[in-house]
């Protein structure tokens, strides 16, 4: 699990959306473009929820790992969606075997 931090708090969500989050803002940030986008989340209190996040040109977000952590909120779809986008947006993009190898990519999603 991740922290993402993003306008002054934080979220909690998994490793792998964390990944596809951060792939596709920077795929809107190169082409000047924002989206709102909605993720699966942790909540303060420990439940499951989904939070909206509006990505742009101007994001500032980075993340964290969570130590120890166990239960993540995971939703297949969700990060699915996202790397289509970010595969729209890119059409013509490089591999990226470099790019955040701590956490492994979906092993059954194609480009």
């Amino acid at each position: 699990m991740r922290r993402i931090y993003y306008g002054g708090g934080y979220m909690l969500v998994a490793d792998q959306t964390c990944k596809a989050v951060l792939r596709y803002a920077r795929a809107l940030a190169i082409r000047s473009e924002a989206d709102v986008i909605m993720v699966p989340v942790i909540t303060e209190g420990g439940s499951n929820a989904y939070a909206h996040l509006l990505l742009g040109p101007a994001s500032q977000i980075f993340s964290t790992p969570v130590e120890h952590s166990t239960d993540e909120p995971f939703d297949q779809d969700v990060i699915t969606e996202l790397e289509q986008k970010t595969a729209a947006l890119q059409p013509s993009r490089p591999e990226w075997p470099e790019e955040m190898t701590d956490i492994p990519d979906l092993d059954d999603f194609s480009y």
